[in-house]
C-alpha cells in the first residue's frame, strides 16, 4: 500500500488545514492533486474538503490519522491561482483558510452525496456548448466609448483602470465592446478567454443579462447570485468552472468561483458597499478582483459615475488609469436639472411640497414617467402617543418598530420582531396613536389621494419579497404602464427608464448629520445615482429639459451645491481633503474589532483586555464603545478600532493579534472585520 498525507482544508473557525491518510492500491491512479475535493471523517460527521497539498509524512501520530472516505474525481482540481486567492482572501481578512474556501462553493457541491453534481455533469456534457464569440451588430460608439473600449482591449498584463462616465453615458456600453474584443482575440490565437462582470445587487442582473444574452447569441453565459436555487447554482458554477461559460455575470459572490480562463474583470457601480459583505467572511468583493486581477496580470475595470474615494485616489496619484465619459452616450440626450426646494418655505403635506406636485402634474399631462425616491420603507418609522410620550421601540433592539400600514404590523428592521399595532397606547390607554415620519408606504397613500387616476407603484424590500416580482415590476415601469414610481435604493442605480424624466427626492437631509464619516460620500453618490434615471432618452425638439427636485431644509449645503453642478471631481477633491486631515480612509487603514455579549460591560471588558493583549509599534488602538446600534436581538455589542498609517504594520500586528485573541477566555462572540465600511 502507498501512503500520502492530504492537507485539507474544512470549513470550521479552527485556523489550519487537517492531516488525513490517502491509502491506494499500486494499481490504483496517483493520490489526489490540490484543489480536489474530498470526502472525510470529521468529528461524529463526514464533510467536504479541498486538499491543499500532497505530502509524505505528518507531525500528527500515524495512530490517529484518518482515512479519506472519497475522492470526487469526477471533477477536475480548482486551479492553483484559486487556491492562492483563498490564501491571500484568509491572510488578508484574518480567517481560517477552510472559512474562505468552503463556502465560495456551491451547496450542493458540498453535500455528502454526490447525486446533485452527478446530474449537473450529465446535463452539461448533453449540452452543445457555444463557441461563437462574434457579437451581433454592435451600436456605433461616440469618440470617448471606443477610446475607453480601445484602451481596455488592448491592455497588457496587470492594467487597473476606472471608467469614470456620467449616469447614461453609455459604460455598460464600453464593458460589452471590450468584452467582444478580447474573446475574438482569444478566438483567433484558438485559446480560451472568460470575462467576469460584478454587479452589487441581484435585481440589476436581469436587465444586464438579456442584454448580453441578445448581444452574444453565441458565447455562453453564466450568472452567479444567491438568488438562485441550489441546483442552478451548481450548474451555472459547473459552466463556469470546466471553462463552458465565456462571460460571467454574478454580484459579489462571484469573485470567489473558479474561473480558469479568467482574462477581464469588470466592477459596474464600483462605489456600492454591498460589495463588502457584512458577516461570515467579511471581504471585498472589489479589493479582492483587483488583487485577482493582479494575480492573473489581466485587466480589471471599476465603472462608476461616483467612484468611491479609494479608488479616485487611485486614479489621481496614477495606480490606476483613468478613463472618462463626460457626456451622454445617447446623442441630445442632457443630464437633468437638478433643483432644490426650500422645505422651511413650501412646507410640505403629505411629505409632497407643491412644487414637487406640480412638477408631477406636469409629467401626467405630457404622458411622462416620474419617479420618488426615498431611502426608508414602510408607512412610517414610528408611531407615538402625544399623551405620555410613548413610542414604539423594539423590545430586543436599540432601535424603532416601523408600522407596516397594509399588513397592520409594527416591524423591526433590524432583529425581524414583528407584532400587531397596538389598539391603544401601552402606557396611558390612550386609543390616538399618530405615526411619525414617512416611509414609502405612507408616500404611496398619500400620492393615490393627490392623483387617484395615475398608475403608481411601489418598489422596495416589503413590495418585492417574491422571487421574480422586482423584475416584473421593472418591466411594467419600462413598457410604460407606470406613471409613478415610488422607491428605495433598489430603483436608484442601473435602471435604463427611457421614458423617466422626472425625480423628486424625500427626505435626504438625515444623511448630513451622521456620525459615519462616510455618509456624505454615500448621500453624494446616491443623489447622483437617482438622478442619473432621468433624461437618458434623446430629449424631443422644444421639449422641456428632465428634472431633479430635491426637497431640503438645508439648501445652501455645499453637498447639494455639487450635487446641482453635477460636479463629482470638486466633491471628492473637498473630501479627500478632508480625509486627510482628519487622518481617514484612504490615507489611514483600519480594522474593527467587534464583541457580542449579553450584558454590554462584559463586551466592553472584552475589548478592554484585548486592546492590552500585545504592543505593536505605529499602531493606534482606540478605547472600546459601544455600537451605534448597541442591542440587536437582546445581545449587546461593542466595538474597538485599531488604526495604521500603513497597510503591511496592520496587518503584522493583526497577525500576532488573533493569536493573542484567540488564546483569551472570553464570555463573548468576537469577530475582526478588516478594512470595514460601517462604523
Amino acid at each position: 500500500m502507498k501512503h500520502r498525507i492530504l492537507q485539507i482544508a474544512l470549513d470550521t473557525p479552527l485556523d489550519f488545514c487537517f492531516d488525513y491518510r490517502w491509502s491506494a492500491s499500486a494499481e490504483s491512479a496517483e493520490p489526489p492533486l490540490p484543489g480536489q475535493l474530498v470526502v472525510v471523517p470529521f468529528g461524529r460527521r463526514e464533510a467536504v474538503g479541498v486538499v491543499i497539498a500532497v505530502e509524505t509524512q505528518s507531525e500528527v501520530p500515524a495512530n490517529k490519522l484518518k482515512d479519506v472516505l472519497a475522492l470526487r474525481a469526477q471533477l477536475p482540481p480548482l486551479s492553483p491561482q484559486w487556491l492562492a486567492l483563498c490564501r491571500f482572501a484568509a491572510d488578508y481578512y484574518q480567517r481560517p483558510l477552510g472559512e474562505v474556501a468552503i463556502p465560495g462553493l456551491p451547496k450542493n457541491l458540498r453535500a455528502i452525496k454526490t447525486v446533485s453534481l452527478d446530474r449537473a455533469l450529465k446535463k452539461i456534457a448533453k449540452d452543445a456548448a457555444m463557441h461563437d464569440p462574434a457579437p451581433r451588430a454592435m451600436p456605433p460608439l461616440n469618440a470617448a466609448q471606443q477610446q475607453a473600449a480601445d484602451a481596455i482591449a488592448a491592455a497588457q498584463g496587470f492594467a487597473p483602470m476606472l471608467l469614470y462616465g456620467v449616469t447614461g453615458s453609455g459604460k455598460t456600453e464600453v464593458y460589452l465592446q471590450a468584452a467582444a474584443q478580447i474573446l475574438a482575440r482569444a478566438e483567433a490565437d484558438g485559446t480560451a478567454a472568460q470575462v467576469l462582470i460584478l454587479v452589487p445587487e441581484i435585481n440589476l442582473t436581469p436587465q444586464l443579462e438579456n442584454n448580453i444574452r441578445t448581444r452574444f447569441p453565441g458565447v455562453e453565459l453564466a450568472t452567479l447570485h444567491s438568488g438562485l436555487a441550489e441546483g442552478e447554482r451548481l450548474a451555472q458554477w459547473l459552466s463556469v468552472h470546466l471553462g463552458r461559460a465565456r462571460i460571467i455575470l454574478g454580484t459579489r459572490l462571484a469573485i470567489l468561483a473558479s474561473l480558469p480562463h479568467l482574462k477581464l474583470i469588470i466592477i459596474d457601480e464600483e462605489h456600492d458597499p454591498s460589495y463588502k459583505q457584512q458577516e461570515g467572511l467579511r471581504y471585498s468583493a472589489r479589493d479582492l478582483a483587483v488583487w485577482r486581477a493582479h494575480q492573473l496580470a489581466i485587466p480589471i475595470v471599476l465603472g462608476s459615475a461616483t467612484p468611491s474615494l479609494e479608488s479616485w485616489q487611485h486614479a489621481q496619484s496614477g495606480r490606476y488609469r483613468k478613463l472618462e465619459l463626460r457626456e451622454r452616450a445617447v446623442r441630445d440626450a442632457v443630464l437633468p436639472r437638478v433643483r432644490l426646494i426650500n422645505m422651511e418655505r413650501d412646507k410640505p403635506a403629505e411629505g409632497l411640497t407643491s412644487t414637487l406636485v406640480t412638477a408631477l402634474k406636469q409629467r401626467l399631462d405630457r404622458g411622462e414617467q416620474s419617479l420618488l425616491f426615498l431611502n426608508r420603507r414602510g408607512y412610517s418609522p414610528v408611531i407615538a402617543c402625544d399623551a405620555c410620550g410613548w413610542i414604539s421601540n423594539c423590545t430586543r433592539c436599540t432601535a424603532f418598530m416601523v408600522l407596516h400600514k397594509p399588513e397592520q404590523r409594527l416591524r423591526c428592521h433590524h432583529c425581524g420582531c414583528e407584532q400587531r399595532i397596538p389598539r391603544s397606547c401601552p402606557t396611558c390607554g390612550n386609543v390616538d396613536l399618530q405615526p411619525l415620519g414617512r416611509g414609502t408606504q405612507r408616500v404611496e397613500e398619500g400620492l393615490q389621494q393627490v392623483f387617484p387616476q395615475a398608475r403608481i407603484m411601489r418598489i422596495d424590500a416589503d413590495s418585492t419579497r417574491r422571487k421574480g416580482s422586482a423584475q416584473a415590476a421593472f418591466d411594467a415601469v419600462h413598457r410604460g404602464e407606470i406613471d409613478i414610481l415610488i422607491g428605495t435604493q433598489m430603483v436608484a442605480k442601473g435602471h435604463d427608464f427611457r421614458n423617466l424624466t422626472l425625480v423628486g427626492v424625500l427626505n435626504p437631509d438625515t444623511a448630513l448629520f451622521s456620525h459615519d464619516y462616510r455618509a456624505s460620500e454615500r448621500l453624494f453618490a446616491q443623489l447622483m445615482q437617482v438622478a442619473g434615471r432621468a433624461g437618458r432618452a434623446a430629449q424631443k425638439e422644444g421639449g422641456n429639459p428632465s428634472e431633479v427636485w430635491i426637497q431640503t431644509r438645508y439648501p445652501q449645503h455645499p453637498l447639494y451645491a455639487a450635487v446641482m453642478a453635477h460636479d463629482y471631481d470638486s466633491f471628492a477633491l473637498g473630501l479627500l481633503e478632508e480625509r486627510q486631515h482628519a487622518g481617514l480612509p484612504p490615507f489611514i487603514y483600519q480594522a474593527l474589532l467587534r464583541a457580542e455579549s449579553k450584558e454590554l460591560q462584559t463586551a466592553l471588558d472584552f475589548l478592554q483586555e484585548a486592546s492590552r493583549a500585545i504592543a505593536y509599534p505605529a499602531i493606534t488602538i482606540n478605547d472600546p464603545i459601544p455600537m451605534s446600534l448597541t442591542r440587536v436581538a437582546n445581545v449587546e455589542r461593542a466595538q474597538l478600532l485599531v488604526e495604521s498609517a500603513s497597510r503591511p504594520a496592520l496587518q503584522a500586528f493583526l497577525r500576532e493579534w488573533m493569536v493573542a485573541l484567540r488564546g483569551m477566555k472570553a464570555r463573548v462572540k468576537w469577530s475582526l472585520e478588516v478594512d470595514p465600511v460601517d462604523i
